[in-house]
Order: structure tokens, then sequence, then C-alpha cells
């Protein structure tokens, strides 16, 4: 222990460069300042490589989500998702690790996916829903430069933001299901249990197992329980498809088979595939709402993640203050951008990073460890043929699993908070999109809350976004009023 009551030495914005460092130390000692936050080489490494077995499901579920089409019926290829995935992860990763020096690692975020193949697909071409990606990091990095983002962090109560984080959560979990084949689209139902009300074939099932293994080895507190659940499922689906068991038009992505080597060029040709332009048929209210939903899915998590994380690390003052925290949620800023750019989704800061902090990873050392790994992932993109589709969406579920644990933060007993978090949580899933349940919970929120007598206290911002969510429902009665086609 020692006697100083002063915010922490061993935050981000305490790098500096190391000259006060005693001489003698290594030149990584000097950097990343391993001595002065109680760490070494070897717990940054096992750090770095804990986070990265913790993530690398990623590389699996991003090109999962955004397998979909787009408004024009074009699909992204899987090789070169799969590549834009481990690129973009490992370049915001490293910038992280060298410049944030602060053990948090990121890829593709699963909500801003969501958004992306729920939401803006349908809408856009791929290259224009990069685009997005492009402008919400621009955005996110704008607010982080000019300090809006405390005002805004601010503005919007904290149960809402559990509710977000929850109904994307649900919204993820769907997704996993219907993927899996678990969930179909009913004949006199809106959903139903398989095909026709029973679960139907082996690859199924093998979801079903996958998933239950996750959730046990996760009850036990297993380091890497998703990946371990990935890899076990994916042996066992090999071993089916090799016995002939399985019928290889049962694999909803095809039989897990080795097409050639295991290693292979990486393909990037998403690379600079975006588009800024041909938003006229789209509108411009919908342009903004998009870039307004992906924000609200990248940033609010890469806050409370970037604070627990760095809690937990021992990087926050007692009060939970983080010196430090504008450089990290830059560079979650730019990672939308450098996904955008890549052809992989925006790039987030994964909570996953705990797993590594609790291996004792304290510096940007163990974060430049999962960069590479994640760089070294570029080369083995066969590997990734070998993983069912049924396999790999038990770990969307696990995710949306892990997301409304948020619910124990909510008062659910008082019904001004109770009622927009309900809303904002339920509908992101019932309406397949993210940006209706945010907008019926800022609303409800606001409406309740000046029924009580309080309008004065929801605040400007909250108004405002009140307003805004309003045209967003009226929109078509609006334009139709307006004349407006």
């Amino acid at each position: 222990m020692t006697q100083q009551s002063t915010p922490p030495r061993i935050t981000a914005e305490d790098a500096g460069d190391g000259t006060r460092v005693p001489a003698g130390r290594s030149w990584l000692d000097r950097y990343f300042h391993l001595s002065r936050r109680g760490s070494t080489v070897a717990r940054e490494v096992r750090g770095g490589v804990t986070t990265f077995m913790a993530m690398a499901y990623i590389l699996l579920l991003n090109p999962l989500i955004l397998s979909g089409e787009d408004v024009a019926g074009n699909t992204l290829a899987r090789p070169a998702l799969i590549t834009a995935t481990a690129f973009a992860a490992a370049l915001t990763t490293l910038l992280m690790g060298f410049v944030g020096k602060v053990p948090l690692a990121l890829a593709a975020g699963l909500s801003v996916s969501g958004v992306l193949s729920s939401q803006v697909a349908p809408e856009m071409t791929w290259p224009q829903a990069m685009g997005m990606c492009v402008l919400y990091g621009a955005v996110i990095m704008l607010l982080v430069v000019t300090g809006l983002r405390e005002m805004i962090m601010n503005a919007i109560p904290l149960a809402l933001k559990h509710g977000i984080t929850m109904g994307i959560g649900l919204f993820i979990a769907l997704i996993g299901f219907y993927k899996s084949g678990f969930v179909h689209q009913g004949k006199s139902t809106p959903l139903t249990l398989g095909p026709a009300g029973e679960l139907a074939g082996w690859p199924v099932l093998l979801f079903a197992g996958t998933l239950l293994l996750i959730f046990m080895l996760q009850a036990r507190d297993v380091p890497g329980a998703i990946l371990i659940g990935i890899v076990t499922g994916t042996a066992v689906a090999a071993v089916l498809n090799a016995a002939g068991v399985v019928d290889a038009e049962q694999w909803a992505g095809g039989a897990p088979a080795l097409h050639g080597g295991a290693v292979s060029l990486p393909d990037f040709s998403l690379f600079g595939d975006v588009e800024f332009g041909g938003w006229g048929e789209v509108g411009a209210m919908t342009v903004g709402m998009i870039v307004f939903t992906l924000v609200l899915a990248g940033f609010f998590d890469a806050m409370a993640t970037v604070i627990g994380v760095g809690t937990e690390a021992g990087l926050a003052d007692d009060k939970g203050r983080m010196p430090g925290l504008s450089k990290a949620l830059f560079i979650d800023g730019a990672g939308g951008a450098i996904g955008g750019v890549a052809g992989g989704s925006g790039q987030t800061v994964f909570i996953e990073s705990a797993t590594g902090v609790g291996e004792g990873a304290r510096t940007g050392l163990a974060s430049v460890v999962t960069g590479l790994f994640f760089a070294a992932c570029l080369f083995f993109t066969p590997l990734t043929a070998l993983v069912p589709q049924e396999v790999a969406a038990a770990a969307l579920v696990v995710i949306g699993a892990m997301m409304l644990m948020n619910a124990r933060h909510v008062d659910w007993a008082d019904r001004a908070t109770a009622v927009p978090v309900f809303l904002t949580v339920v509908l992101m899933p019932f309406t397949y999109t993210i940006t209706t349940g945010v907008a019926a919970g800022v609303i409800s929120w606001t409406a309740i809350r000046a029924a009580q007598g309080g309008a004065r206290r929801v605040g400007a911002f909250m108004w405002i976004l009140t307003a805004v969510f309003v045209v967003h429902f009226a929109l078509h009665p609006i334009e139709s009023w307006l004349g407006v086609h």
C-alpha cells in the first residue's frame, strides 16, 4: 500500500515518457509502465492471450450477423468479412495498447452489427452501410473532443441506458435463435419452435447442446467458456458430418468441412468499399436516425465497459473517475470509422477485456498481445469454415443473456422507471429495430415524468430527443401532409 491519497498513478493519462523509471528497466517497462502499475511482462502476455481467447468468437459471429442481403440483394463474402473483422480488431486493439496504454481490446460490436444488418442494409447498399459506420465513428470522436459526451451521458437516465443494453441483448438472442433454426416463422403464428412446432434435425440439436455447454462452463467460471463451447460444438459437428449422420443440406451455412489448406492469404476485397452518397431515396431523417442509433449502440456500451474494466484493473480513483477516459473513448470512436473502412462493422471496447484483467493485465501491453493474435488470424480464415452456423449462433444467445443481466440495476418497483425500460427492452426484438425501442423508452420516460409534475426535471436534452422521436414515429403522416414522397 502507498501513502498517497491523490488520484492513482496508474492511469492512461499518466503515461508520460517513462523518464522517471529507474535505470535498468526494459523499454517495455518504460513505455507501458509495468513496474508502476505493479505488473510484469509475463502477466501482460497471459492477460492478453486470455482476452483474445474470450473474444475470438467475434471472428465467427460478426460474419454471421452481417450475412444478410442489402437493399440491392447483394451479400458480403464470408472470407472477406472474416478478414475485415480480424483486421479492424487487430488495428484498433493495437492502437488502444500503444496509444491508450490500457488493457482494453476492441472488435466489431455485436449491437452495431445488429443495427447494420436489420435496419441499415434493408435501406441501403453495404458500402453505404459502412459509410454510416464511418459517420457514427466521426460523431463519437467529435463528442469526445468537444466534451459533449458528459452532457449526453448525464442527460439520458441510467435506467434507460440499462434498458437499451438489455433490449439489444434480446435482439441479438433472437437473431441467434433464428439463425440456428431453433425459432422459425410460423404459418399460423409469428414465430414457432422449429419449422413446425418441434425441433428438426441434428444441427439444431447441436445448437441446443452447445448453448447448454457454454452456460454450464460459465456457471463454473471457466475462462474462455464461449470459445470452448464453439470449439467443442464444431468438433462434434465435424464428426457427425464425417460419419454421414447429417446430410450436407441440413447445415444452414454449409457442411463443416475444410476446403483446401488451413492457411490462406487475407481477402481485403471489402477494404475501402465505402460510399457516402446515394441517400436521396432514404431521406435525411432516416440517415440521421441511423447514425443516432449507431451512436447509441456503440457509445454508451463503450463508456460503461471502459469504466468498469478500468475500475477492476485499478485504473480509476475511489470515485470511479478514470483520467485518460477521453483517450480510450476517442480510440473507441475511431474504431467505428476504422471498422467501416475495413468493411467489418464498427469496433467497440469488449467487456471480455475483464478476463485479461482478471489474469493480471494492467497495461496496454496486454492489448498489444491481443491485437497481434487477431492479426495472426488474418491467415487462418479457412479454419472458420469448419464452424457451423448453428454452433456460432449459440454464442449470440449467450451474449444476449449476459447483456440482460443489467436488469439487476433497474428499480422495477417504480412504474415511472419500469414502464419506459420495459418498452425499450421488448420493442427492440418485437419490432426487429433497435431505434423503435430507444424511441419508445425516451418518449414514455418524458411523458410519465411530465404527468408526475416533473417536466422540468426531465432536462432539455431529453425533451429534444423526445421531439425527434415523435417526428420519427409520425414521419409517414407528416410526409403525406406535406406531400413528400
